[in-house]
């Protein structure tokens, strides 16, 4: 973490306010971490089986592990952002990330492809996400929901790409150039990005957040920062991580038995796959339209939203039918997922202010990670035991409830209790 960068103190750039320009490296950084994604890698599997005579289970396992070793990191890795700055940070995150894709071109046993899970879970979902939605808050206040909205949908999009772009390339090369390609392509882009793109804070280029001319009741977040130890000892923090952590175990599990849910549900092969298009479009939809209404919504209207959606989805699938009623269920999940993450990203600088803010969205990133390990299994599970996913469906469907309430019921942080009180209604944009 002592790579000298070329200087930020530079003047203020023409063009206006510099926090846009953020917005859109942000986005193409968090569309690189495609190769530490879930569906990245799923088109993997069944060539990594097939040539290294792995089991299917040992792979399971292996990306288990991947998955819980690289959560563990990331709470340390946010400390480091608040330390060092995101910019820095991010052409490390940057090397390493493609570092571990080379080195996974090369692999030829399971211990070497549970070190590159970790690798890319590590580094690529969870280090490189963090790093890009974390400098987005830091250059906006009253439009920080709009920004981060901005961020997830490009960035949704292009992870969306990932799947379509690696069958083909596997299926004509073989998945080692596409692991090599996906390497070299991580750090063709965010290398770049870091060092020429992205600028920690407004300061560092003469601005100043929202590109305000100095209110300095709107240059932060909350009224006072919370320190990382006290974000953890609020409540609202532990209802935000929940949050995330149900959405992200609930829908890992969806997705990686897609197939098999929605073919046990009439639908054929082709079809259940192209499922995710409706659920990718419905997601940068929502992405945008929650990053829209964040700013000026009261979190214990934004956040229940969200989980009664999460809900819905994962009720729907137990009736999801061929036609129309698949295409709901599509758009429903799809929708209530980056629905929560983008809540999650505006809200957590809001109540806990930006001071600590790589350490406290570090810890949520990893509980958000380690959840999507177990909700597979667990799913696997539950339909061995009653022969479909309809029990697992609708036990998993009452976890966003009980969320909810919470989210009702929990108090928040007395920085936004004040701040609500304060705020006057000029400070939203129209």
């Amino acid at each position: 973490m002592t790579t000298t960068l070329p200087s930020t103190s530079a003047p203020t750039p023409t063009g206006g306010f510099h926090g846009w320009r953020i917005v859109g490296f942000a986005a193409v950084a968090l569309a690189m971490t495609a190769p530490g994604q879930t569906v990245a890698v799923s088109a993997f599997v069944d060539p990594l089986i097939a040539d290294l005579g792995i089991s299917r289970s040992a792979i399971s396992t292996a990306y288990l592990i991947g998955t819980l070793t690289g959560a563990a990191a990331l709470p340390a890795v946010g400390r480091l952002v608040d330390r060092y700055g995101v910019r820095r940070c991010m052409l490390v995150i940057g090397v390493v990330f493609g570092a571990v894709l080379v080195a996974l071109s090369v692999v030829s046993g399971i211990v070497g492809l549970t070190a590159g899970f970790v690798g890319i879970r590590m580094a690529g979902q969870g280090a490189l996400g963090l790093a890009a939605t974390t400098v987005t808050a830091h250059w906006f206040r009253r439009r920080r929901g709009i920004a981060l909205g901005v961020v997830s949908a490009v960035g949704a999009a292009g992870i969306s790409l990932a799947p379509l772009l690696l069958e083909r390339l596997i299926a004509v090369h073989g998945w080692r150039t596409a692991w090599l390609v996906e390497g070299l392509a991580v750090w063709a882009v965010v290398i770049p990005v870091a060092v020429f793109g992205i600028r920690n804070r407004p300061e560092d280029v003469g601005q100043r957040v929202d590109g305000g001319d100095g209110d300095a009741r709107f240059d932060g977040g909350a009224l006072a920062d919370l320190s990382h130890r006290a974000a953890l000892r609020t409540p609202y923090f532990w209802v935000l991580s929940a949050s995330v952590a149900t959405s992200g175990m609930l829908t890992t599990a969806v997705a990686f038995h897609q197939i098999s849910l929605l073919t046990e549900r009439g639908l054929t092969a082709a079809a259940a796959a192209a499922n995710f298009l409706p659920q990718t479009i419905a997601g940068i939809a929502a992405t945008l339209l929650v990053g829209a209404l964040i700013d000026r919504t009261s979190p214990r209207v934004v956040l229940p939203a969200a989980m009664v959606g999460l809900t819905v989805a994962l009720a729907w699938a137990t009736r999801a039918g061929p036609g129309w009623s698949a295409l709901g269920f599509g758009v429903a999940l799809g929708a209530a997922s980056s629905a929560i993450r983008t809540v999650e990203a505006a809200l957590t600088p809001r109540l806990f202010g930006l001071g600590h803010l790589g350490a406290i969205r570090g810890t949520v990133t990893a509980v958000n990670v380690g959840s999507t390990a177990f909700g597979p299994v667990l799913f696997a599970v539950g339909h061995d035991i009653t022969g479909s996913y309809t029990q697992a469906l609708l036990i998993g469907s009452t976890l966003p409830l009980a969320v909810g309430v919470a989210a009702i019921l929990a108090p928040l942080p007395g920085s936004e209790r004040r701040s609500r009180r304060r705020r006057p209604r000029d400070t939203f944009p129209t």
